[in-house]
């Protein structure tokens, strides 16, 4: 399942930092971040839940940059 998401960051670098941190968490197959158009495209494994994998996929990305924010 692919899901897009809404993002809040202030420049492309902790975009980048974003994307490897939602890519490095379970549950998570792929995740592509486009800082020009302010969204994350997330690939989820075969049942995974995708509430509590969203939650540890901005948990991990407010350790890289706790600026940042995902609207889920």
């Amino acid at each position: 399942m692919k899901k897009t998401y809404k993002i809040d960051v202030d420049c492309a670098n902790y975009a980048n930092k974003m994307e490897q941190a939602a890519k490095n968490t379970a549950g998570v197959a792929d995740a592509t971040v486009n800082f020009m158009a302010l969204k994350m495209n997330v690939e989820f494994e075969e049942g995974a839940d995708v509430k509590a994998v969203m939650a540890e996929v901005l948990a991990n990305c407010k350790k890289v940059e706790d600026d940042c924010e995902i609207f889920i």
